[in-house]
């Protein structure tokens, strides 16, 4: 049965997709987007972790703007992952993009029906395993001190040695840093079973004093995350040049192809 829209844009809602799992059974009292409690929407053996999402606020004039708010942004992806990131701990989930949004429950059904064979199979892959973060910075003065070159001509020209000097030893120091990325990179891969290289964030996302040099993400099978924690720290303490952050057990975000968004408003 289609699920009815209320013309009231104040009270009509749409149906927000969090993840898609085996199970049956979603977290008790976990609250949703916009605090709604999360419930299923179950199909062809498969379950999608939904919530209520009002219209008033995730409708398509006003989704596109709370898009552009950080704040808002911010709490959304929030209450997003805190659900997945539940589901994931009881097992194996297909974690849905950020603002995948539908009309109806049927619409949702839908998808899980034209897109089991994808869904189970990615769930059977990603079952037993989560996914690592290994972020790399720049280390500033990691690298052997460039000698300043001798020579005469003055304060002038003494100044610019040196700030070549600097420069080469700067550009020497970033040189040192990428290769030691690719290195740690290719380590931690041959141990994942499987390995995304991001793109480096902006220091402005990332909040670090120094540039980013590898932003990885790495799908490890339980019985070895803690071989694969030590090996990061065998790396950091291999490659000076590289300050290495690692973060996880996350859901599997780099390791899935995410069910289509849906216009709750089309």
């Amino acid at each position: 049965m289609s699920a009815a829209v209320d013309p009231n844009p104040a009270t009509a809602t749409a149906v927000w997709l969090h993840g898609v799992v085996a199970g049956t059974a979603t977290p008790a009292g976990l609250p949703g987007i916009a605090g709604t409690p999360v419930r299923a929407v179950a199909a062809a053996g498969l379950v999608a972790v939904v919530s209520d999402a009002p219209l008033s606020e995730y409708g398509e004039a006003a989704l596109r703007r709370n898009l552009e708010d950080l704040a808002w942004l911010e709490r959304a992806a929030r209450a997003h992952h805190a659900v997945v990131d539940a589901l994931s701990r009881s097992g194996a989930v297909v974690p849905a993009r950020l603002a995948t949004v539908y009309r109806d429950d049927d619409r949702v059904a839908r998808v899980l029906v034209e897109r089991h064979d994808e869904l189970a199979g990615t769930l059977a892959r990603l079952a037993g395993r989560a996914e690592w973060g290994v972020k790399g910075y720049v280390v500033p003065g990691a690298t052997p001190r460039v000698e300043e070159p001798a020579g005469g001509g003055g304060a002038g020209a003494a100044y610019l040695r040196r700030r070549k000097a600097q420069l080469s030893a700067r550009e020497e120091g970033q040189r040192a840093a990428a290769d030691g990325a690719a290195a740690v990179h290719a380590a931690l891969a041959g141990y994942a079973v499987a390995a995304r290289r991001h793109a480096p964030q902006d220091r402005r996302l990332s909040g670090a004093p120094t540039a980013m040099v590898l932003n990885g993400a790495y799908l490890v099978d339980r019985d070895r995350w803690d071989g694969f924690a030590a090996l990061a720290r065998e790396l950091a303490d291999g490659h000076p040049e590289v300050r290495l952050e690692l973060t996880g057990p996350w859901p599997p975000y780099s390791f899935v192809a995410e069910p289509e968004a849906e216009q709750a408003w089309a």
